[in-house]
């Protein structure tokens, strides 16, 4: 229980006493790191405006700190609570009427009163909605009642991303079995509480399953045991695919030397280079073809079959196979095997029954895996890695791994890191290991 006298500030619990002046809340968070923030945000422009693409993410993250700073933690807190919610629920609005792609296709702004026209919406609810959304960045306010695109509009009106938002975010205020995500988000206070403030273990008792009132895990309510909403599988694939996008890839120059795989590489018409190990729809195995078109050996997209039934195209040097991660793997003494973004969905039991399956695949001095995933620093975390592990945590009972944690799984199944790669501009990183 928790006790505050607003006339002095005090607050009181059960774990401590603390005298607060209630002023705090509406000044800047930290006014003192003004000057410094503002020499590196002129620092990392200038660089940025001189041709240095790495700079990109430090002047983002500068410029963050500094609206951090100025920010009062009242304006915070209204924000996290008015602002971002209202904002998740008009964005998903404007998916299923069409309005992004409306705006995505013309470079004229257009009123409320066509889109409204268009759509069937009452103007005044759409002009509502749009007002706060311009507000927040979503489309740019032109007029009275008129807006325009910009490039996060565009984006929403591309499948892949307006597929990726309901997945994560429809229904995220009250505990529905729509969406996958922030229900269980919402849920973790109170799973917390009734556990006693321990990390969930089981995704068959978590966040996720309280939040959606179900007895089923994460990957099997999306798969066929939600029959209210069948369309959410295909929209975490399409989550998966837009995940990607954007971000540094393992095979470009700068990241990892994929020279060191093809030397070596046993050249017969059999032997196979990569394996890639739960690829849902082969955008990797993709990209690595267009990169790297002469590299020897066949390539391998492993998934489970209902997965691979709905890729709609796939590159004819990519060979299609449906497996199970838990079962015995098929191919054996590959040159490379693959996880993206897989052991982070398990707890560290079930990731060493997925490891052991690769292990007893692999060949001595010779076969490789790459783990492409998040290595959680001990300090100076990235938003991306940090967040993402408490979504692992609420929806799957699993988590991002810190280096420590890493070296502990990998050892355990009987492997050895040789070198865990990460460039400058990336919140992700390739784990290279082979057989200790």
């Amino acid at each position: 229980m928790t006790i505050i006298n607003e006339s002095n500030g005090s607050t009181i619990n059960e774990h401590v006493t603390a005298t607060i002046d209630p002023r705090v809340a509406i000044g800047p968070s930290a006014p003192e790191h003004l000057a410094d923030l503002q020499q590196e945000i002129n620092r990392h422009a200038q660089a940025y405006s001189n041709g240095d693409a790495t700079s990109r993410l430090k002047l983002l993250e500068t410029a963050r700190s500094l609206v951090q700073a100025m920010e009062t933690p009242q304006e915070t807190m209204l924000r996290y609570c008015w602002a971002q919610p209202s904002s998740f629920a008009g964005i998903e609005t404007c998916i299923d009427l069409g309005i992004f792609t409306i705006l995505a296709q013309t470079n004229k702004p257009k009123s409320v009163a066509e889109l409204a026209a268009t759509t069937g919406a009452e103007p005044e609810l759409l002009g509502r909605i749009m007002k706060h959304l311009a507000a927040m960045g979503v489309f740019v306010e032109t007029g009275m009642d008129v807006y325009g695109r910009n490039g996060l509009t565009t984006t929403l009106a591309l499948k892949r991303y307006s597929d990726a938002w309901p997945c994560i975010i429809l229904m995220a205020f009250v505990y529905t079995s729509t969406g996958c995500t922030l229900p269980a988000i919402s849920a973790m206070p109170a799973w917390l509480k009734k556990n006693n403030y321990c990390s969930p273990t089981q995704g068959t008792d978590c966040p996720f399953t309280q939040g959606f009132k179900t007895e089923y895990p994460f990957f099997e309510f999306l798969n066929g045991k939600n029959p209210d909403y069948p369309e959410l599988g295909t929209q975490f694939n399409n989550l998966m695919s837009a995940y990607h996008q954007g971000r540094p890839s393992w095979m470009d120059a700068g990241f990892y030397p994929v020279e060191r795989l093809v030397h070596g590489a046993r050249t017969g018409e059999d032997d196979v280079f990569i394996v890639d190990v739960g690829g849902n729809k082969g955008h990797d195995l993709e990209e690595f073809v267009s990169k790297w078109p002469n590299t020897p050996g066949r390539l391998i997209l492993q998934d489970q079959p209902h997965v691979l039934r709905d890729i709609k195209s796939l590159n004819l040097a990519i060979e299609p196979m449906d497996h199970d991660f838990f079962q015995e793997q098929p191919i054996i003494g590959a040159r490379v095997y693959f996880l993206h973004s897989v052991l982070h969905d398990w707890n560290d039991e079930t990731c060493q029954r997925i490891l052991s399956r690769l292990v007893a695949a692999m060949t001595p001095g010779y076969s490789k895996l790459l783990i492409n995933e998040n290595v959680v620093p001990d300090t100076g975390a990235h938003w991306q890695a940090t967040s993402l592990d408490l979504i692992m945590m609420v929806d799957l009972a699993a988590k991002e791994r810190t280096e420590q944690q890493w070296h502990r799984m990998i050892e355990l199944a009987g492997l050895k890191i040789v070198k865990i790669w990460t460039p400058l501009d990336s919140a992700e990183s390739l784990l290279e290991c082979e057989l200790a």
